[in-house]
């Protein structure tokens, strides 16, 4: 294991740039690609997350806003939450069913994601951030990373599912 405080910041920006741009590429794509927020809307709207068009526009914009945080090193606690939140609904509304591995379109990428979130929040974002740049690092990491990025996003997505989740009866 490496104590070499550069090999440390490199590896987490890596991190938070690859896992930030794919959080915020598929937010971009709700809103910019296939059926864009109509198409998203419907199929949000199928899936019992209702009102479709709200939580299509809503979706996509905190994954691009919570990806684009997260790969800079902004708000990263708060981004945490927001990935862990975001996964935990996509993980129940749409891949629970499937079981756990994503060739069977399970909630596998979805745990990934979450806690990559969380565990850069945990970790604090490094010296390569903008928390670095304005001295957010010690006061926003660690147990208080945890606790934001973890509980928050429970509680967030958790609130999420119990206020829109209402999926169609099973047919008879």
């Amino acid at each position: 294991m490496s104590t070499d405080p550069t090999a440390f910041d490199a590896g987490i920006c890596l991190l938070r740039i690859v896992a930030g741009t794919t959080m915020a590429a598929h937010g971009w794509q709700k809103f910019f690609a296939g059926g864009r927020i109509p198409g998203t809307a419907g199929w949000f709207d199928s899936m019992g997350m209702r009102p479709g068009r709200v939580h299509a526009v809503v979706a996509a914009g905190t994954e691009v806003a919570a990806g684009v945080m997260l790969a800079l090193g902004f708000a990263t606690a708060a981004a945490g939450a927001a990935f862990a939140a975001l996964m935990l609904v996509a993980a129940w509304t749409v891949h629970r069913a499937n079981g756990f591995f994503s060739v069977r379109s399970g909630w596998e990428y979805n745990l990934v994601l979450a806690t990559i979130g969380v565990a850069v929040a945990t970790t604090g974002a490094g010296r390569w951030s903008l928390d670095h740049a304005f001295g957010w690092t010690n006061a926003m990491s660690g147990v208080p990373g945890f606790v934001i990025a973890f509980g928050g996003g429970i509680v967030a997505g958790i609130g999420q599912l119990a206020m829109f989740y209402r999926p169609a009866a099973a047919a008879a």
